[in-house]
């Protein structure tokens, strides 16, 4: 009877095993990147139109993650499905557009089936797959070899390594065009406006700061209690106080009126511009919210204000808002 510890031995061989075919299959594919692999970047580069993908089961699925990383990192690209494609949905695609192939055996008949067709328009294929002598390969403009010499599948029958294979040049094939393209962050944000990364570069100060109504603001010359009717009427535990003139001159706040109630006698009629904390910590609206969290880290504080051009406040940004907007 097998133990415990040798069964769980056993797992954890066969795991690394694993992982040591598709890592060694990795390393493999970087001697293998010559110029056939410039010649597609060059070919995608020119594109006018869009990157089609194809390819077949296992490889469609890693054909859609190809596809979904072209995408998001600015190059208009979709999958097709190849037996769709040959029922009517090839149609979709145009004389300048460019169709990534995807067949590890190279002789997948859907796949095969189209290349008559693109090459009729005279659309230029980039063909991924695992061998170089296919039909595949041999009716493509580019082919990139992705074989390996054994699948991590200990029957040597499911497409593990081989995909991986697939993948991997897929990514290198979209993070050169990617750089090449001279793609940044800020490009990046725009295509993904609802996650963390696009959040912190894309929203700013005014898109989640309190302002009018919501914005509390008093005069210098009003006394502690008003200004702390006005704090808790506006519920962000601060108060912007300005002069005759509108110019912003202090701050009052939650842990400001702890420490006046502790040193004062009787503070709530005495003018809160003699009780405030002077040369508060301002902002401007058009600064990235990550970057006035940034300030706010910093100087250990929970509330910006925002001011203008003659330092008149109009707005308040609190950490709250940051956080809640998923900026972190």
């Amino acid at each position: 009877m097998v133990s415990k510890n040798e069964r769980n031995n056993r797992i954890i061989e066969e795991a690394k095993k694993v992982l040591s075919i598709e890592y060694q299959v990795i390393s493999s594919l970087i001697n293998k990147i010559d110029e056939s692999f410039v010649r597609a970047i060059d070919i995608l580069y020119n594109c006018e139109g869009r990157i089609i993908v194809t390819g077949m089961g296992k490889s469609g699925l890693i054909g859609k993650k190809i596809s979904s990383t072209f995408s998001s990192t600015g190059t208009p690209t979709f999958f097709l499905h190849p037996a769709e494609g040959g029922h009517g949905d090839i149609g979709i695609v145009t004389a300048d557009d460019v169709v990534i192939a995807i067949s590890y055996s190279g002789k997948t008949e859907e796949v095969v089936s189209l290349l008559p067709f693109f090459k009729r328009f005279g659309i230029k294929v980039i063909a991924i797959t695992g061998d170089p002598r296919s039909i595949l390969a041999k009716n493509s403009d580019v082919c990139l070899d992705v074989g390996v010499e054994k699948e991590a599948c200990p029957l040597g029958i499911t497409p593990t390594a081989s995909t991986t294979a697939t993948l991997v040049m897929g990514d290198a094939l979209a993070m050169v065009l990617l750089k090449r393209r001279g793609f940044k962050k800020e490009d990046f944000a725009l295509f993904h406006p609802a996650g963390s990364l696009g959040k912190r570069l894309l929203l700013r100060v005014g898109d989640l700061m309190h302002r009018s109504s919501e914005n509390p603001i008093v005069s210098h010359r009003i006394s502690l209690k008003e200004a702390i009717y006005e704090m808790t009427s506006k519920g962000l535990g601060m108060t912007s106080v300005i002069d005759d003139q509108n110019h912003l001159v202090g701050i009052v706040t939650d842990g400001d009126l702890r420490r006046i109630l502790e040193r004062e006698e009787d503070p709530l009629n005495i003018p809160v511009g003699k009780l405030m904390t002077r040369n508060p910590k301002v902002i401007r609206e058009d600064v990235l919210a990550a970057e006035a969290l940034r300030v706010m880290e910093y100087h250990s504080i929970t509330s910006l204000i925002v001011v203008d051009d003659e330092n008149r406040p109009y707005g308040t940004l609190h950490l709250h808002d940051i956080l809640k907007a998923g900026i972190a």
